[in-house]
């Protein structure tokens, strides 16, 4: 069974600094890409930032320069790190894992861990 657990959340202030992890475990397939999105209240979940297998990266425009994403492959875990945060930056943020195996395609999601940035 596939668990993405996150880890790293918190209430911080504003211009500090937080570090994700989103650990995967019970792969039995090729992983494609590892991502973060987020959600604020009462808007739609969006892409933060995502890395493929081969180490291509894309951010969103609202945290380019300011997050970076990482990934560990022998570990399976991906690390978001997020500098100089934004009250706007506040939201749930959930981890996503894009595999595939013999044609078959894998989309999971991790339980989500709250951010919460004050001004």
């Amino acid at each position: 069974q596939v668990q993405l657990v996150e880890s790293g959340g918190g209430l911080v202030q504003a211009g500090t600094s937080l570090r994700l992890s989103c650990a995967a475990s019970g792969i039995m397939f090729s992983i494609d890409a590892m991502g973060w999105y987020r959600q604020a209240p009462g808007k739609q979940r969006e892409l933060v930032a995502r890395i493929t297998s081969g180490g291509t990266t894309n951010y969103a425009d609202s945290v380019k320069g300011r997050f970076t994403i990482s990934r560990d492959n022998a570990k399976n875990t991906v690390y978001l790190q997020m500098d100089s945060l934004k009250p706007e930056d506040t939201a749930v943020y959930f981890c996503n894992l894009a595999g595939s195996s013999f044609g078959r395609g894998y989309d999971y999601w991790g339980q989500g861990t709250q951010v919460t940035v004050s001004s």
